[in-house]
């Protein structure tokens, strides 16, 4: 089980790989000194939804583009950081200084995380001082978990730099918490599937307790990952805790029907399980139980027998007290639906059917018509070019990451896959100047990829 070991260590040849030697170069211009260790944490794609803050199994896969830094231990007292891309600035902090700026969300805070969460839980009473370079090969806000990367990279180069050794469990754990610090409340499967990822398979992520079981693809197609161009970042904007906040009052509003106690209920997940009931008579209860119209901060509160003040202290984020209007039914359908289609999907995969290409391929488009009508996370963009990709012969294709832009995951069957990339550039990143520039690193075919590692030059 490769649950409850550490990350790898691999020795390298840095000269034969020319990122990283690359990256040695741009070390050493950098602080005029040679790193002592390399570490990386792969982004990922999910291939069905994005329900794990609400309790649920999620099945993502790691791709090859990665968070890759080249770092070096010093007594300095001091983190250095710089970024290989121009536009990150170069940011120094003392060790005893870290603060993150959750109203200013940049690029080092999301290093600094992971810095923090690995020593807070190790009760580091001093952290080692470190230089560091960055290089990311992940488009940034485009939905395949670029800055999650990041939090579980630096947390990786804190633990190393410090001499300390963590499972990797422990280290998904981790940093899946510490991601908190910037305002993203999220639900861990990125960070488990940047550690816990192997090469060759997709991964079923189930949580409390976390653990990790290998999906085998299908042999007859490919996977493909094209950016729509449009960026999201989920710490600047309230959309995605909004949908946080929905599914926790849905909870709440469907635990008082039913007479458990509501008010320690916080995940829709929690509901069915106190319940013991399968994820279809979940699907019954909501149409009983809550009505599709918008609900009312007043009607959730006399429903629960409530304050707006308590709403507001409780249950409410930060950036949702503004909220006045709250979709509970179609968030409740879309997060029961969708955590039935991700058990279909490893089904599907586990039994390998000589239709399984056509069935997955089915629950992915289910899945971003839900991810559209019901949970409304997806934009004009994604629903354009998933149109796109059906058309250019995927058996399924939709949004991936938390929606509002970012990228699409297309199934296409490995025959079609030179038409089906020649189609989907010339409907559409030819047509507009802006995406025709960023077609190089938006529309690319993705294989399961490893996990977390740190890499030593032989």
């Amino acid at each position: 089980c490769t649950m409850a070991t550490i990350p790898p260590k691999i020795k390298v040849q840095v000269s034969g790989k020319e990122r990283l030697q690359k990256l040695k170069e741009a070390f050493h211009e950098t602080y005029g000194q040679m790193p002592v260790f390399y570490a990386c944490a792969p982004g990922r794609v999910n291939l069905i939804e994005h329900i794990d803050f609400v309790g649920y199994a999620v099945l993502p896969m790691a791709i090859e583009q990665n968070i890759l830094a080249a770092v070096s231990v010093s007594d300095s007292k001091t983190i250095q950081l710089a970024n290989t891309d121009p536009k990150y600035k170069n940011f120094t902090v003392s060790v005893d200084g870290i603060s993150i700026d959750r109203e200013n969300p940049q690029w080092h805070y999301y290093f600094l995380c992971g810095v923090r969460g690995i020593q807070e839980h190790l009760s580091l009473s001093s952290l080692a001082g470190m230089c560091c370079v960055v290089d990311g090969t992940i488009p940034a806000s485009s939905g395949l978990s670029s800055s999650s990367a990041l939090v579980c990279c630096a947390g990786l180069v804190t633990m190393e730099a410090n001499q300390k050794s963590l499972s990797k469990v422990t280290l998904a754990e981790t940093c899946a918490k510490c991601e908190r610090y910037i305002g993203t409340e999220g639900g861990g499967m990125d960070q488990s599937i940047s550690f816990l990822a192997e090469e060759g398979t997709a991964k079923l992520i189930e949580f409390n307790p976390l653990r990790a079981t290998d999906v085998r693809l299908p042999d007859g197609a490919v996977f493909v990952i094209a950016n729509c161009c449009v960026e999201m970042n989920k710490a600047a904007s309230s959309h995605f805790n909004m949908r946080v906040v929905e599914c926790r009052i849905a909870t709440k509003m469907l635990a008082k029907v039913r007479g458990l106690d509501w008010s320690r209920l916080l995940k829709l997940g929690d509901v069915q399980k106190e319940l013991q009931v399968s994820l279809e008579q979940m699907l019954e209860l909501v149409e009983e139980a809550l009505h599709p119209e918008p609900y009312s901060t007043d009607e959730i509160c006399k429903t629960l027998g409530i304050s707006a003040e308590q709403l507001c202290e409780n249950i409410l984020s930060a950036n949702t007290q503004h909220a006045t209007d709250f979709k509970l039914y179609q968030r409740a359908r879309h997060v029961y639906g969708e955590a039935a289609r991700v058990l279909q999907f490893k089904a599907a995969c586990d039994s390998s059917p000589a239709n399984a290409v056509a069935q997955l391929g089915d629950l992915m488009n289910r899945s971003h018509a839900s991810c559209r009508d019901l949970y409304e996370c997806s934009c004009p963009e994604l629903d354009q070019l998933v149109d796109i990709c059906l058309q250019a012969g995927a058996v399924g294709s939709r949004l991936t990451g938390a929606g509002w832009g970012g990228c699409t995951v297309s199934m296409v069957p490995r025959e079609r896959i030179d038409c089906f990339l020649q189609t989907v550039r010339e409907h559409y990143y030819v047509p507009d100047t802006r995406r025709s520039a960023l077609e190089k690193q938006s529309l690319f075919v993705t294989r399961p990829g490893g996990g977390a590692a740190i890499f030593i030059e032989e």
